[in-house]
């Protein structure tokens, strides 16, 4: 009989413990000869001001208790082979996961929901997909395990690609991230509107002023 307890663990992350997970799954890619890390490092990789939505502020406590958190999930191990203590993931061996398929669940924790291009072309430096459908098929083989651990968002309004969430922090609010895809987002489509029409007049009022300094105003 098989055991579908560790299978379905780890479902229910917090925002935190998804950032520090995702950013040991990163940098075991990215950064191979600093790894693992320790609690410095994954801090400084928590609040990466770069490849981050959001960006986040966490200090040293708040990932050392997420810390602590995803070892008792069995999703992160300790490493005491040096003087200070270092930490690693274990999604492949928790989760089966090779490596396509670690580096789009690290996307998709450090950056929210994104289409399959865009998970090809911001993955170049951890996992090199030849094409989108290879990224399709990872994605779709995410989504088929049980419980699924990506879920595809329906198209927002005015959008041609499907988006991909990931299912570590539980349901997905897909009206929410239905809303953030949306291609007037942020703001909604009157926002932008009102701000492209403000730029025009912005410019229009900018070239009467120049013609008026060259004395061809009317």
């Amino acid at each position: 009989m098989t055991d579908t307890t560790e299978s379905t663990e780890g479902f229910d992350l917090s925002p935190n413990e998804a950032r520090v997970l995702a950013v040991l799954i990163e940098k075991g890619f990215t950064t191979p000869d600093q790894y693992p890390l320790s609690l410095n490092a994954i801090t400084t990789g928590c609040n990466q001001l770069t490849g981050r939505e959001p960006v986040m502020q966490l200090d040293e406590s708040e990932v050392s208790e997420a810390i602590s958190s995803l070892l008792a999930r069995g999703l992160v191990g300790r490493y005491e082979g040096a003087r200070v203590v270092k930490y690693e993931h274990r999604i492949r061996l928790r989760h089966s996961l090779p490596p396509a398929e670690q580096a789009i669940m690290a996307l998709l924790m450090l950056r929210g929901p994104q289409t399959a291009g865009e998970l090809r072309s911001r993955a170049e430096r951890m996992h090199r997909f030849d094409d989108i459908p290879t990224v399709q098929a990872a994605l779709e083989h995410l989504g088929e395990k049980y419980p699924p651990m990506v879920l595809a968002l329906p198209r927002a309004p005015g959008t041609k690609e499907t988006r991909y969430a990931h299912l570590m922090c539980g349901e997905v609010d897909v009206a929410s991230a239905m809303a953030a895809a949306a291609p007037s987002a942020p703001g909604g489509l009157a926002a932008r509107v009102e701000t492209l029409e403000a730029e025009v007049a912005a410019l229009r009022a900018e070239l009467h002023q120049l013609k008026i300094n060259l004395g061809e105003a009317d």
